[in-house]
């Protein structure tokens, strides 16, 4: 089906026509973009047709090496991953032109921006098209650069300006290391198709030694896979290369939400693109789930301090892809591209959203009703008794019945345990908000709120099965990659613990907060919430020390370069 190339071309042609005659078309430009975007996207559900029923899309342009095994090729390798990703792209794009139409109209950077827009768009879809490590490599470059521009959309604002260069070069760290690993592949393997070094990999990895003369040896393979993770770290903004995405809110609000929804999510597909390299290194998917829940606590944590809607979100993201990462160190692929599908339309929406919040904000401004003189209002009976029957009991009630009702194979000790871990969170979570809001005001609305919560469990879980299923059809592959990832009984058995008792602590501390009794000392409770938030406040110092970090190499290079 080689109408699949007209995916990446049509934003292509499109970012050059506004690029060449942007100032002779004035307004029109923005037709032109939501045109081609549009059609990029019909393409796009034609070819995740076209490869759900007939396989995989292979196009080749060009090829090095020999014809039977070509060392690199130029083309596009469309697979049911590609195109996935090619529907999410090309819809939220044209969302994005759609509404940039208007948001943007008068600014002096009209044109510009859309032949921008184009472009990342172009790139994106080109990037998860890529045949082999090395043209994905190159896009991913590119992705950096154009997101550069857009960040430093609206040049008169130093800010937004210092920021970009920020992103630039934390992006820069990332890449230095996915080069290295593009270098030991090549140097190990002698190619860069993924199909020949996974399966070199599986069959014969190679050997390296610490030093000249060790008696040990290792597989290569887990230290491209680390090498290539930090690239994705720094994408999708893992901690501690999480510093450069809290500062983005000074782009417009269009930028936010593509990048958002689309180009933070690279991280995650190039984890599930690489998937069978990951799956021969288990102490990478440890270190991968590590990384991930570290970022999901300091994410959520952030968040909760800021007082600025954008940055709110922004944290609210960095969480978001801490909870992807996880999922991938848990061999579970599929369901971290589910979730990423999921909150790639959630985030976008929130974002664009957020705009027209603001703008209305600044016109007729709502200040809080004035409670300072009030006492706060304590969580009732009825809210303790939905939170915990939410926490604790609804994911439990949903793994119980899913066998019968969705016929969701939960049997594997593995994967019942993982559900159960991502659900007492994710229930906590949400009831942890709803009680910041005090929202919990009638038994209707608990009932309303607790049925619902039930409803998007269910959909969730067979949803997730079912794309499981979907995006790996050959039997035991995902199966596979849960094994690979395992972590020894024991180790994870004590994570669920140590995760369950934090939720039954934290519903101790309200029921006994609405009863009006203390069981910590105030003093204490108060003294580690002021230092939290002081510590969270400040993003934990990182951005410090990033800083010290920087000044401290170009003083050094001031040095190199007086004394040569």
């Amino acid at each position: 089906m080689n109408t699949a190339i007209f995916i990446p071309l049509l934003p292509l042609l499109a970012a050059m026509l506004i690029g060449w005659q942007g100032k002779r078309l004035q307004s029109h430009v923005a037709l032109i973009g939501i045109v081609a975007t549009a059609g990029s996207s019909l393409f796009s559900f034609l070819t995740l047709y076209h490869v759900s029923t007939q396989g995989p899309i292979h196009l080749t342009f060009w090829s090095w090496g020999q014809e039977a095994a070509p060392s690199l090729t130029v083309g596009m390798l469309v697979d049911r991953l590609t195109a996935v990703m090619m529907v999410l792209i090309s819809s939220v794009s044209t969302v994005i032109h759609l509404y940039s139409r208007r948001y943007l109209e008068g600014d002096p950077g009209y044109q510009r921006f859309f032949g921008l827009l184009g472009l990342m768009t172009f790139t994106i879809l080109s990037l998860v098209a890529s045949p082999n490590f090395l043209v994905l490599f190159l896009f991913w470059q590119l992705l950096s650069w154009v997101l550069y521009l857009l960040l430093a959309f609206n040049v008169s604002h130093a800010l937004a300006s210092e920021y970009a260069r920020k992103t630039l070069l934390v992006h820069r760290i990332g890449d230095v290391s996915f080069l290295c690993g593009l270098l030991l592949i090549y140097q190990y393997f002698g190619t860069f198709e993924f199909a020949a070094v996974f399966q070199q990999a599986a069959s014969d990895p190679p050997m390296i030694r610490l030093w000249a003369g060790s008696p040990l040896e290792l597989s290569i393979v887990p230290v491209i896979a680390l090498l290539i993770f930090v690239g994705a770290m720094a994408k999708s903004a893992q901690f501690p290369l999480h510093v450069w995405l809290p500062d983005t809110m000074d782009s417009p609000t269009p930028v936010s939400a593509l990048m958002h929804a689309g180009i933070i999510n690279a991280g995650g597909f190039l984890l599930n693109r690489l998937a069978p390299l990951y799956a021969l290194s288990p102490t990478t998917l440890h270190l991968v789930f590590i990384v991930g829940a570290g970022t999901v606590l300091l994410g959520a944590s952030m968040m909760l301090v800021q007082n600025d809607i954008k940055k709110t979100l922004g944290f609210s993201t960095m969480g978001q892809m801490g909870y992807m990462i996880m999922e991938c160190g848990l061999g579970a692929f599929a369901l971290a591209i589910f979730h990423l599908i999921a909150h790639g339309f959630f985030k976008a929406t929130l974002f664009l959203a957020s705009g027209s919040l603001i703008q209305a904000a600044r016109h007729e401004p709502k200040f809080p009703p004035t409670s300072g003189h009030r006492p706060t209002r304590l969580p009732t009976g009825l809210t303790w008794m939905t939170g915990l029957s939410v926490t604790l009991l609804m994911p439990l009630f949903i793994l119980l019945v899913a066998h019968g009702v969705l016929e969701v194979p939960l049997q594997d000790a593995h994967g019942a345990v993982i559900f159960l871990f991502f659900g007492w969170v994710t229930a906590s979570q949400a009831i942890f908000s709803l009680y910041r809001l005090q929202a919990v005001a009638s038994w209707k609305v608990a009932g309303a709120m607790i049925g619902t919560l039930f409803f998007i469990g269910f959909v969730y879980l067979w949803a997730g099965e079912t794309f499981t299923h979907f995006l790996y059809p050959d039997p035991g592959v995902a199966n596979g990659f849960f094994q690979a990832a395992a972590f020894p009984p024991q180790v994870f058995d004590g994570m669920i613990l140590v995760a369950t008792l934090v939720v039954l602590f934290g519903w101790l501390i309200m029921y006994t907060t609405s009863r009006g009794q203390k069981i910590l000392n105030p003093h204490w409770v108060l003294s580690i919430r002021q230092t939290g938030w002081v510590l969270f406040i400040n993003r934990c110092y990182v951005d410090g020390l990033f800083k010290k970090l920087g000044s401290a190499l170009l003083r050094l290079a001031e040095k190199v370069a007086y004394r040569y």
